[in-house]
C-alpha cells in the first residue's frame, strides 16, 4: 500500500529537478514530453496518488460535497525544494467550476483521469492526462467535465490564493 510518505519521496528527485525552472507553457510542454503519461515518473505518481486517493489519505477534505475534495499532503520544506504538494479529487460528467485562486508563483499540476473521458481546464484549454503548469500570477476555476479525476499538484513556496476576486463577480 502507498503512503504519503512514498509519494513525498517518489516526488523529491523531479522537484530538485523542476526548482529553477518557471511555470508556464515551455515548461507545461517539456513536463509533457519528458514525464508524460507512460513515463516512468508520471505513471508511478499517478499510482500512488490514485492509491491514496482510495486509501483516505490523499484528497480527503470535502470542499463542495464528496465530488470535489482536497487535501495538502506535505507542506514545503527544504527537501521538497520548499514546494508543497496538494492533491484535489473533481467527479463530474456535465462541466464544473470549484473555487476560484490564484498561483502568486505558479504551479505544477499531475492529471490523473480516473474516467477515460475526464478532463481538466488548464491554461491551454481541456487537458487529460499529462501536465499542466499555469504560471505565476495565473488565476482561474478549477473545471472538470467527463467524469472523475484526480489534480496532484506542486506549488512554489506552497503558495495558492482564494481571496481573489473572480472577474465575473466584480462589479
Amino acid at each position: 500500500m502507498t503512503t504519503a510518505q512514498d509519494l513525498i519521496d517518489r516526488s523529491i528527485p523531479f522537484l530538485e529537478e523542476v526548482k529553477n525552472r518557471t511555470a508556464g507553457g515551455e515548461l507545461e510542454s517539456w513536463l509533457n514530453e519528458r514525464y508524460g503519461p507512460g513515463s516512468e515518473l508520471y505513471d508511478d505518481l499517478a499510482r500512488m496518488i490514485t492509491d491514496g486517493v482510495r486509501a483516505g489519505w490523499a484528497a480527503n477534505i470535502e470542499v463542495d460535497g464528496p465530488k470535489y475534495r482536497r487535501s495538502r499532503i506535505a507542506d514545503p520544506s527544504g527537501a521538497l525544494n520548499y514546494f508543497s504538494v496538494t492533491a484535489v479529487y473533481m467527479d463530474s460528467v456535465e462541466p464544473y467550476r470549484g473555487q476560484y485562486h490564484q498561483h502568486p508563483y505558479g504551479e505544477l499540476n499531475l492529471v490523473v483521469p480516473l474516467d477515460p473521458g475526464a478532463k481538466l481546464m488548464g491554461p491551454r484549454g481541456w487537458s487529460g492526462a499529462g501536465w499542466t503548469a499555469p504560471g505565476p500570477g495565473s488565476h482561474h476555476y478549477p473545471e472538470v467535465k467527463g467524469g472523475a479525476l484526480i489534480a496532484l499538484f506542486y506549488l512554489p513556496a506552497g503558495r495558492i490564493s482564494y481571496d481573489i476576486t473572480p472577474p465575473d463577480a466584480e462589479g
